[in-house]
């Protein structure tokens, strides 16, 4: 539970910069839409820059980061969910609550405003909060991509997975294509979190929970279907104070090389706090 209040005070204390790797573990697939179709192309083309590469955008990353805090706080229920779009077949429901002590809410934002709840009266949210954490999109590491996979794969830097959906009375199946990132391909992370107070500082703990959580999880489209797992590693973690900004203070190493276990150790240490001065 955070400590906090209405009262809270906000002035910046510091940024934590959290970068390392996201492994793919299984192929990946972030969808880009059918407005990119192509004759013989796949049904379900992966989002690419502007020089056709694959990468990770950052609001997909923080969304699904979101979803499983929400999920594994029982907070992804219809009381506590509202509508940000109620467009039929596109709806989009996330957690908004107006308690100053929501860690979901103080780490990922919240608007002030009239709400639809998904059960219950609409809800007049009067307290907006910035978001403290901030996702960058991942770029793919070229490097990632080897001779011998670009070899075996349909595209240069893809793969297209076939499936079938059957029908269960006629059996008669329905074939489609999914495109996805290869599993060995690996994205550069990037993520800040802005301390604005000295309540913030335990908001690190559900950034770390969070991607442990999706770890066992899965990212981007056809989950349930074997594609999205990743795992994440090469973790530098390093803390800006005030001072870094202001007077060009040197910037702390807080951690080095590690996976997810050694950065939730580091999040919930009880001396944390002591490291993240201004």
């Amino acid at each position: 539970m955070s400590a906090h209040t209405s009262q809270t005070e906000l002035k910046l204390i510091g940024k934590l910069l959290l970068e390392g790797e996201l492994h793919c573990e299984t192929g990946l697939h972030i969808g880009a839409g059918k407005g990119s179709l192509e004759i013989g192309g796949a049904d379900n083309p992966v989002v690419k820059d502007a020089f056709g590469r694959p990468y990770v955008p950052g609001s997909s990353l923080r969304g699904r980061l979101r979803s499983l805090l929400e999920q594994s706080t029982a907070l992804a229920v219809p009381s506590e969910l509202v509508y940000l779009s109620k467009r039929k077949g596109q709806e989009v429901r996330i957690h908004q609550s107006d308690r100053p002590e929501d860690e979901i809410c103080l780490l990922f934002g919240r608007n002030s405003g009239r709400m639809e709840r998904v059960s219950g009266e609409p809800m007049d949210a009067v307290t907006a909060s910035p978001a403290r954490l901030t996702v960058y999109d991942a770029p793919l590491d070229l490097e990632s991509i080897t001779v011998q996979m670009r070899d075996n794969m349909d595209d240069e830097l893809t793969e297209v997975k076939s499936e079938n959906a059957v029908d269960r009375i006629t059996s008669q199946a329905n074939p489609r294509t999914l495109e996805r990132v290869p599993a060995g391909a690996r994205f550069r992370i990037r993520m800040i979190v802005d301390v604005l107070c000295e309540e913030d500082k335990a908001l690190l703990a559900r950034l770390a929970e969070s991607l442990r959580l999706l770890e066992d999880d899965s990212l981007g489209g056809g989950g349930s279907r074997g594609s999205g797992r990743v795992r994440f590693s090469a973790l530098n973690v390093k803390w800006r104070g005030r001072r870094f900004y202001a007077e060009g203070a040197e910037e702390s190493e807080l951690l080095s090389g590690a996976g997810t276990a050694e950065f939730q150790k580091l999040a919930t240490s009880p001396d944390l706090g002591s490291k993240l001065d201004g």
